[in-house]
C-alpha cells in the first residue's frame, strides 16, 4: 500500500481549508485517510499552519511520501528538523564552545 501525506479540501466554495492527511494514494483526495496530522488555511493573512511534526516524521521514517505542496509547506515550517539533526548542531555548536 502506497501511503501519501496531502491535503484533503475542506470548506465552503471559494472559501478553501485543508486538513493535512495520510491516506492510500489510491483513496479520493477528499476520501477516506488514515490519519488526520495537521491543517493549513491559506485564507489568513499570514497563512496558518499546524502539523504535529512528531506524527509526520514518524510516517515520513515509516515510508510516507509527502506530496510536493506538503513537501514544501512542511520544509517552510521547519517540520523536517529530527531529533538527529538537533543533536548535530548541539555538538558543533559545543566544539566551537571549546575552541
Amino acid at each position: 500500500m502506497a501511503v501519501k501525506i496531502r491535503l484533503r479540501r475542506m470548506g465552503t466554495k471559494k472559501k478553501p481549508f485543508y486538513r493535512i492527511v495520510v491516506a492510500d494514494s489510491r483513496s479520493p483526495r477528499d476520501g477516506k485517510f488514515i490519519e488526520e496530522i495537521g491543517y493549513y488555511n491559506p485564507l489568513t493573512a499570514p497563512k496558518e499552519v499546524v502539523v504535529d511534526s512528531e506524527k509526520a516524521n514518524n510516517w515520513i521514517k515509516n515510508g510516507a511520501k509527502p506530496t510536493d505542496t506538503v513537501d514544501r509547506l512542511f520544509r517552510e515550517n521547519s517540520v523536517y528538523n529530527t531529533e538527529k539533526d538537533s543533536k548535530d548542531t548541539a555538538e558543533a555548536s559545543e566544539s566551537e564552545a571549546t575552541e
